[in-house]
């Protein structure tokens, strides 16, 4: 199965070298694709097995009110971690890709939330395996510009291929939270 990643990383945005205290370990990114790959295949409507204190995860249907819903739990749940510093960003951007899954992908869709050592991760999967695609957008368009508001606001996006679809992410870093 091949693995179609893009994205930005805020390094990569500001010219530098990520630090290797941020980056994680090669085996640890090693660990991670292949964990992800030999999961047990389940429906993006089911629930999640293995939820922690630091996950979160809902199915959303395919309805026009699943954005709204995406805002609301993503809201909540930042509450909940004590996470209200990054609430307005990533209300913006979970609602910017599930406004996306919706527009460009047909059957179910699940959102994930995660946080580890500080940062945040957010997470839309759907079943289209075809990744954003970054377009010239007129100034006057009324739509297009998501992955320029990912590259704005988030400090690391991307999309990988799953074995149901995609997973489209971004991550945020926490201000003096420590997570799992």
């Amino acid at each position: 199965m091949a693995i179609q990643a893009i994205g930005r990383s805020a390094a990569h945005r500001q010219g530098g070298r990520p630090s290797r205290a941020a980056a994680p370990s090669w085996a640890a990114r090693q660990w991670a694709l292949w964990s992800r790959m030999l999961a047990p295949l389940q429906p993006l409507n089911s629930p999640r097995g293995r939820a922690t204190a630091w996950d979160a995860s809902w199915p959303l249907q395919r309805e026009l009110t699943s954005a709204s819903r995406a805002r609301h739990l993503v809201t909540a749940q930042l509450g909940d971690w004590a996470l209200d510093e990054l609430v307005d960003t990533a209300e913006l951007l979970v609602s910017e890709l599930v406004t996306n899954a919706l527009r460009h992908t047909q059957g179910p869709l699940r959102l994930n939330l995660r946080v580890r050592h500080s940062r945040l991760l957010c997470e839309v999967e759907d079943t289209e395996p075809a990744g954003p695609v970054r377009n010239v957008v007129d100034p006057d368009a009324e739509g297009g510009r998501g992955t320029e508001l990912l590259d704005l606001l988030a400090d690391a996006w991307g999309s990988i291929r799953t074995a149901t679809g995609k997973t489209t992410w971004f991550e945020l870093q926490a201000e003096d939270h420590i997570g799992l």
